[in-house]
């Protein structure tokens, strides 16, 4: 049986999950920085592959966020919809749980860590 919440519990979790996705695209930016440090002092064909592995990285990082956002932002702007378009009080009603939404999250969530705790190697390495 699937879980149902309210509106009012989803479009929580979006906000919460949006302001996730935009602390993750700040920490790209300070790894991105960081990366370049390195890029600059050290040009061993080792270090510039690494580098380059890192840049990929973060560029495929990004996609992921901006997908992800978009794909919530989907769902709120059909929860809009839903809202203008029901009589009843939909704040009470129960909706589908947005499963996919959660689960895209808790990937994302466990490869940014992942990626982070590679390039702290890398840092820890190199710097």
């Amino acid at each position: 049986m699937e879980n149902k919440k309210t509106i009012d519990n989803l479009h929580e979790e979006h906000k919460t999950w949006l302001n996730k996705l935009l602390f993750y695209k700040d920490e790209l930016v300070i790894m991105e920085k960081r990366i370049t440090e390195i890029a600059e002092k050290n040009t061993s064909v080792e270090v510039r592959s690494l580098v380059d592995h890192f840049y990929n990285e973060i560029t495929i990082q990004r996609e992921e966020i901006d997908i992800i956002k978009h794909d919530i932002n989907s769902h709120e702007a059909f929860l809009n919809i839903a809202l203008s378009k029901k009589h009843v009080n939909l704040e009470d009603e129960k909706l589908q749980d947005h499963k996919k939404h959660r689960e895209s999250i808790a990937i994302f969530e466990k490869l940014f860590k992942e990626l982070r705790e590679e390039l702290i190697d890398f840092l820890s390495k190199w710097m």
